[in-house]
């Protein structure tokens, strides 16, 4: 019998936390791997701008644009029933116009059906995130390691090692949850600065290459599930190895068809 998941909400999350219970998180970017995903349990959905990596082939997050956020959003929601689905507001939409963020966020919601958003950054955006918690969307905030400001810190290294920039990150997370974060993604610090945040609030805390004292964790699929075989962070735990599967598989496939064994009598009409 087919297990019954519960619905989850940005309460239930809340309550996961008051009760010590650790969130799951991945991200999905399509119909069939977000209906995979749901339907094993998965506690949170990221729609993440990872997408342009990952399914666009780009070096960086920035070239995605709001559009092709809303349609691998929407692509997930039709496949999802229980999962929290949350989508990344892409590089351009909400930075330095809390108009344009609402604007940008407000599209996200009708035409994917989301159930929030995530915005990267500090008190730098705080008059986007007013705006769009005022209009009654839920907002996931992200500090650390911020993706779509690679060209200002010029590498992927951890975050925050320093005293200041952990300060500030400790002032940051404080903020975001004061303005109405309903949860908080902490990318790429140290485990002990995560730990620090993490008991300092109320709301949740996800990690990403942050240690294990944290509220939850997530990753990207394809990286956990090995189909990218060329990234590997510290932090990457594989759970499969799909790229060997795949390339096997599709080998097979081939020599199948040159040696006249596919397909046989009994696969066709």
């Amino acid at each position: 019998m087919e297990k019954a998941y519960r619905k989850i909400t940005t309460r239930v999350l809340q309550e996961m936390k008051e009760k010590g219970e650790k969130i799951a998180m991945l991200t999905a970017y399509d119909f069939t791997l977000g209906k995979i995903i749901d339907g094993a349990g998965i506690d949170v959905i990221l729609v993440g701008d990872s997408a342009s990596n990952v399914m666009a082939g780009h070096e960086t997050t920035l070239p995605i644009t709001l559009d092709q956020m809303i349609y691998h959003a929407s692509s997930v929601i039709r496949g999802v029933e229980h999962a929290l689905v949350i989508v990344d507001l892409p590089f351009g939409s909400y930075q330095g116009n809390s108009k344009v963020a609402l604007e940008s966020t407000i599209r996200i919601m009708k035409e994917s059906g989301a159930h929030g958003v995530k915005l990267e950054g500090g008190a730098e955006i705080t008059k986007s995130i007013e705006r769009i918690i005022s209009a009654g969307v839920p907002v996931m905030g992200h500090l650390g390691l911020t993706p779509q400001s690679i060209y200002k810190f010029g590498t992927y290294n951890v975050r925050a090692k320093e005293e200041a920039e952990a300060d500030k990150l400790c002032e940051d997370a404080l903020l975001l949850q004061e303005l109405g974060c309903f949860a908080l993604v902490l990318e790429k610090i140290p485990a002990q600065l995560a730990e620090k945040v993490t008991a300092s609030l109320s709301i949740p805390t996800i990690g990403i290459g942050a240690g294990p004292k944290v509220d939850g964790q997530v990753l990207v699929l394809h990286d956990m599930l090995g189909l990218n075989n060329e990234f590997h962070p510290r932090f990457l735990r594989r759970y499969a190895s799909l790229f060997d599967t795949i390339t096997d598989s599709v080998k097979n496939y081939i020599t199948d068809i040159k040696s006249l064994d596919f397909p046989n009598e009994k696969e066709q009409y």
